[in-house]
């Protein structure tokens, strides 16, 4: 479990995750080389998992969202694998949890539009390995995005 100064490092890189080494480390309370050290040992352990940059999907043309909950005819572990390698390989899936109960995966998909949103649903979801159903509801608002877990 993260504790302490490790902690508050995360929060910091959790808000801005390009912030240098020493302006994190003046806002932790520690030196330059204690800081980076614990930096890169939380890079090396996996709790920092990498730095992306939060892209604004309208911005680039993907201002159509939805979520779309999937219910799978069987799940063995064949089907399973599948479905959830299809799902890893397609570009308009942003996001995609596997659900104790049904359905059985909720799924985040972006697109430019509604029109590309049917297109992408009749070609490639509605196609996806073992699916008995899928249902869709578009998102209206979005409260809270990448906020990433409490730290």
């Amino acid at each position: 479990m993260i504790e302490g100064i490790d902690k508050t490092i995360l929060r910091h890189l959790k808000d801005d995750g390009r912030i240098t080494a020493t302006a994190l480390a003046e806002k932790v309370g520690l030196t330059v080389a204690p800081c980076h050290r614990r930096l890169r040992e939380l890079e090396q352990s996996g709790v920092i998992r990498g730095y992306r940059a939060d892209i604004d999907p309208a911005a680039v043309g993907l201002g159509f969202e939805a979520i779309v909950f999937v219910t799978l005819r069987q799940v063995d572990r064949t089907t399973v694998a599948a479905f959830e390698a299809k799902v890893t390989e397609s570009t308009n899936i942003v996001e995609a949890q596997r659900l104790f109960g049904t359905p059985d995966y909720l799924l985040k998909v972006m697109a430019a539009d509604l029109p590309a949103y049917q297109r992408f649903y009749d070609d490639e979801l509605a196609a996806l390995p073992a699916v008995e159903r899928l249902t869709s509801t578009l998102v209206m608002k979005n409260l809270k995005t990448n906020v990433g877990p409490p730290v």
